[in-house]
């Protein structure tokens, strides 16, 4: 087991005031056994009354508006979280296919996690999903080559992908980083017809070395019959344990965008993104993501699309 304090703040400034902000966040720790929330503390500039709900993915969500002009809006949480996943994984490495199949029969959530949508480049995942099940009938097993083919094969690069990259160009940049990563993964295993989810979070290693250290992180979680949903995360090439806590979950980025919303106002924008995570040692890591913007047109104007860029998760 290990606690974290992890602060997490969003601010957005406009060079005039807008008006009409209507915001979802998704900035709540996930409900899982894995992870125990001990505090949990939520500012937003004005404090606007903030209407909680689950929503389909079983993610924690907020929804709130401001309708007053503004030129500056801060969403803050603070949380102390347990994680009190053991380092010691029992993941059923014996389970093939065959138990797979059976245990999602009539599962319309394992079903509806194992469908893809072809890519243009289908072609490509098809023959790595083949090599992958090659030589191996446990989906376990599979699953963590899957893992260590993307780590050894794509190069962790930020800056040359952004939240609206696609696997396609994922496959031709051959890098990128964990959002990048996860999303590949998910094209694999879906091919294969293995059900399989999106995470988001913060990984908190607490300098070992791990890649996405104190930001904002994604990984994926893989449906291994006989024992259940199993984290891995292919930025790192390992199966998730303590160190990973968990935010939202979802088919992909798109369902777990810790901020997302529309303002009216002939504007334009600064965002950034500043992320710590304090450790029981009493070490900190901290980091400030700061976004450029391009100028938007005027009177109606998205929050997602820039937000989506500023979060992109490392």
């Amino acid at each position: 087991m290990a606690i974290f304090k992890i602060h997490h703040i969003t601010n957005y400034q406009y060079d005039s005031p807008v008006v009409d902000s209507v915001n979802e966040i998704k900035v709540f720790p996930y409900s899982c056994p894995e992870q125990e929330v001990l505090q949990m503390e939520l500012n937003i500039s004005f404090s606007p009354d903030v209407q909680l709900f689950q929503d389909y993915w079983g993610n924690r969500c907020g929804l709130f508006s401001l309708l007053i002009p503004h030129k500056t809006l801060a969403i803050e949480s603070k949380a102390v979280i347990r994680t009190t996943q053991s380092n010691q994984l029992k993941i059923d490495f014996h389970s093939d296919f065959q138990q797979l199949q059976e245990e999602k029969r009539n599962n319309l959530s394992l079903i509806e996690l194992s469908y893809f949508e072809p890519v243009k480049n289908q072609e490509t995942i098809d023959k790595i999903a083949m090599q992958l099940t090659e030589n191996t009938n446990s989906v376990a097993m599979l699953v963590e080559q899957c893992c260590e083919y993307i780590f050894k094969r794509f190069k962790y690069v930020k800056g040359i992908t952004t939240i609206e990259t696609t696997v396609d160009e994922i496959l031709d940049h051959q890098s990128g980083v964990c959002q990048d990563f996860a999303h590949l993964m998910l094209q694999i295993l879906r091919t294969i017809g293995v059900p399989s989810r999106y995470v988001s979070g913060y990984i908190c290693p607490n300098k070992n070395g791990m890649r996405g250290e104190g930001a904002t992180h994604a990984w994926v979680e893989a449906y291994i019959p006989g024992y259940g949903w199993a984290g891995i995360d292919p930025t790192n090439n390992v199966w998730v344990t303590n160190t990973h806590v968990k935010l939202a979950i979802g088919r992909d980025f798109n369902d777990c965008s810790p901020v997302k919303g529309t303002f009216r106002g002939n504007a334009e924008q600064h965002l950034s993104v500043y992320v710590s995570v304090g450790y029981e040692d009493g070490h900190v890591f901290e980091g400030t993501n700061d976004v450029k913007q391009e100028p938007m047109f005027p009177f109606s104007h998205a929050i997602e699309a820039s937000d989506h860029i500023s979060t992109q998760q490392q």
